[in-house]
Order: C-alpha cells, then structure tokens, then sequence
C-alpha cells in the first residue's frame, strides 16, 4: 500500500511540474493558441495521482495485489509516462511552431498511441485482478 501512496505523491508532483511548465513556457514564448502542453497536467492528475489514490483503497478493502500486478504497473509506468512525454514533445512543437516532416509529426503520434495502448492494456489487465480478488472474497 505504501507503493500505492508513493505513485500517488510521485504523480502528482509530475503533474504540477506539467501544469506549471504549461503555463510558463507558452507566457515566455507569447502563445495564446491551444496546445497539448495543457493536458499533460491533467493526464499526469487524473491517470497518475487518482488512479494510484483509488488503487491503495482498493487494495485496503479487497488485497488484489498479487504476483503479477508488479508487472502490469510497470507497463502502466511506461505508457502513461510514454504518453505524457509524447504530449510535452507536441506541445513544445506548437508553441515553437516547428515545422515538421510528415514522418516525424506521424513518429510523435505513433509513440504517444503506443502510450495509450500501453494503459489501455495494463489498466484491463488490472481491473481482472481487482474482479479476481473481489470474486474470490463473495465466494470463499
């Protein structure tokens, strides 16, 4: 649980970084429009601290925590981190107003999808274990 509580703080840090990275780069470079940038914030408080958040109460009630779920969180690390990385690498594009090569405005895209299969996959994955655990507790 105590893993839980220090994702939880870790993410939210990450996401007031995002939020204040967000606010000062476009104000330094007079950008008004909108831009990816913003939702890194979000993506980092509601995927990252919430979820981690949810994770401990579950895991206090129900004790899903198995053998496994060290390794589905690793690739819920890597996805949500790998998306977020994605959505700063576009928004500084914007804000710059880089032009670039339809290969790597694809490449940027690509990568941030993979991050959000990535999530998708591992957040399924998780949700099994947490139906497993509760299953196993109503029917002994």
């Amino acid at each position: 649980m105590k893993r839980y509580m220090n994702m939880a703080l870790l993410y939210a840090i990450l996401a007031m970084v995002g939020g204040v990275f967000y606010r000062e780069f476009t104000k330094f470079n007079g950008f008004t429009a909108k831009t990816t940038l913003s939702v890194v914030h979000t993506h980092y408080f509601l995927l990252g601290m919430v979820l981690f958040l949810l994770l401990l109460v579950l895991e206090k009630s129900f004790s899903f925590t198995g053998p496994k779920t060290g390794r589905v969180l690793a690739v819920y690390h890597i996805g949500l981190n790998l998306t977020a990385v994605m959505l700063v690498v576009r928004g500084v594009v914007q804000v710059l107003g880089t032009t670039l090569s339809a290969g790597m405005n694809a490449a940027i895209s690509g990568m941030a999808g993979i991050g959000h299969v990535l999530l998708g996959v591992s957040l399924v994955l998780l949700l099994l274990q947490i139906k497993r655990s509760v299953s196993a507790m109503q029917n002994p």
